[in-house]
């Protein structure tokens, strides 16, 4: 976390069986774009205001190895230990706060910093994915969202168990 404790970074990890996202909505003639996963883990991730790169690889190390799947026998293990499919997207809404009743996004970082922030968070999680074995055995895949745009979300989970980790 940032100096006076407050996180420079908010993930929200949740498990899937299967997901779709649309990375592009229908214009004109063309039609929407989707990219799916599934079995795995979804990725929601909002920067801050002081976000750098140099704390990209610890967010990564940190979401990919943090043991939330469960194997058949009950085991928890990491989406690379399973091995799973990884669906991120960006999530501005996830650094909002309440003032009245209205919510205010101020402390996010802006549209600039927090695109490059992402495009090199997918990067990195790409780069994991590919170099671990047992992922690149079962031909996982790494999907992402467009930054900047509402997306829709189809999902398919065996219940919500979501996990909030701020950095």
């Amino acid at each position: 976390m940032a100096d006076g404790g407050s996180p420079r970074a908010r993930a929200l990890l949740q498990q899937c069986v299967h997901a779709r996202l649309q990375v592009r909505p229908p214009d004109g003639d063309a039609a929407a774009q989707w990219v799916q996963v599934q079995r795995g883990l979804l990725i929601y991730v909002c920067f801050f205001k002081g976000a750098d790169k140099e704390l990209l690889p610890k967010m990564v190390n940190t979401l990919l190895n943090v043991k939330l799947s469960e194997t058949e026998n009950g085991k928890h293990v990491s989406i690379l230990d399973l091995p799973g499919d990884v669906l991120i997207i960006p999530q501005a809404t996830l650094g909002g706060r309440v003032k009245g009743r209205n919510m205010q996004y101020h402390s996010n970082s802006g549209k600039e910093e927090g695109s490059a922030l992402y495009s090199q968070f997918v990067c990195l999680c790409e780069k994991e994915l590919a170099a671990n074995s047992k992922c690149a055995e079962a031909g996982v895949v790494v999907q992402h969202g467009t930054y900047g745009n509402r997306q829709v979300l189809q999902l398919d989970t065996h219940g919500p168990y979501t996990h909030l980790i701020e950095f």
